[in-house]
């Protein structure tokens, strides 16, 4: 099976020897697996596991922290539109600590306010949280 993790700007990810990909959904947990039915779901920020055979043949699973959209399944291709993609390698989870003290903190000062403007601010806040949330469940899972 075919996956390609992408983004609006580049590919962050490709493996043509795709085994299952494991992911959340707005409608729960799936497994992918080669011949799936297609499908369209939407994502939520989680994490991502991927199972692939590498370049020297041997069965490897990556999980990702990501926060995304969209998830297309067809024809033994799975393709995902997302903006954030971590491996845990790369995860600072002092960095992530951090932002979901600050998104929590920011939320609480905006639910208040009846400005449209700090409506914004609040969606953009739980935003930051769920990014966050997302990179800490990958570092509860590998520690």
């Amino acid at each position: 099976m075919k996956l390609e993790i992408l983004s609006f700007t580049w590919n962050l990810f490709k493996s043509d020897t795709v085994v299952s990909i494991t992911s959340a959904t707005k409608s729960g947990q799936i497994t992918i697996l080669d011949n799936h039915a297609p499908l369209v779901s939407v994502l939520i920020p989680w994490i991502i596991k991927v199972v692939y055979i590498n370049e020297v043949w041997l069965k490897t699973e990556t999980d990702f922290a990501i926060w995304g959209w969209i998830l297309e399944v067809s024809n033994s291709q799975v393709k995902l539109l997302i903006n954030m993609l971590i491996t845990v390698d790369v995860l600072d989870i002092q960095e992530a600590e951090q932002a979901k003290h600050r998104a929590l903190e920011l939320m609480e000062r905006y639910k208040w306010s009846k400005d449209k403007m700090e409506m914004a601010k609040f969606i953009e806040a739980e935003d930051m949280l769920l990014k966050s949330l997302a990179q800490l469940k990958l570092w509860d899972h590998w520690k």
